[in-house]
């Protein structure tokens, strides 16, 4: 591998992303000098305060710009702090949710536009895009209901209503279609091993 390049896993609440993203990294740990694990939002100090304001279903009256906005911030911080300086060093970086994320749940789900908010997470991030875009795709009935029996609790977006997660899935959807090189699909609902093997597949073409 010649320069870092970055891979970014994405789906629905419920798909599998971080199950995968961890059979994934103990993978390719074995085999490439430095592999970066990371998140967002989250990945950096500041990041972790504002998943926690993101995410958490205490009672803050979180205005839908406030959310897209507090996205972005945690994008521009990890870009600078995280991820460009691994791309630098010629990391493979395993990303947990990026830019695709904020586009189907902001500017699909909430209606801001994908357009719009790509061009806001373009922004965010100096123009970085993933290199790989690895999606698992899940009818939100069946992922939320594997959320409900993992975790008795969930959190504020896994709490929004079904529309609200059909509206998610039809934004990746459409982004796989508009971009099929780059963002690449797999059924969530085949074995975990199944799943895994199609990752590894996807992430060997790339290198």
């Amino acid at each position: 591998m010649h320069k870092g390049l970055l891979i970014t896993f994405e789906g629905g609440e419920g798909a599998g992303k971080s199950t995968l993203i961890q059979k994934v990294y103990d993978f390719l740990k074995e085999r490439y000098a430095s592999v970066v694990r990371t998140r967002a939002p989250g990945g950096t100090k500041l990041g972790e305060h504002i998943r926690d304001l993101l995410l958490s279903k205490e009672e803050i009256a979180l205005e839908q710009r406030a959310e897209l906005f507090l996205f972005l911030a945690d994008r521009a911080q990890h870009v600078k702090e995280v991820i460009r300086p691994a791309l630098e060093k010629n990391s493979l970086i395993l990303c947990d949710r990026f830019h695709d994320s904020t586009i189907a749940y902001q500017g699909g789900a909430r209606g801001f536009g994908e357009k719009f908010v790509e061009d806001l997470c373009l922004f965010a991030s100096g123009n970085l895009q993933s290199d790989l875009t690895i999606y698992l795709d899940i009818d939100p009935v069946f992922g939320l209901e594997r959320v409900k029996r993992n975790r008795p609790v969930q959190d504020r977006m896994e709490a929004e209503h079904l529309d609200f997660h059909r509206k998610i899935r039809a934004s990746f959807q459409r982004i796989a279609s508009v971009d099929p090189e780059r963002f690449r699909m797999i059924d969530a609902r085949e074995s975990i091993e199944n799943v895994f093997q199609q990752a590894i597949k996807l992430i060997d073409e790339l290198l």
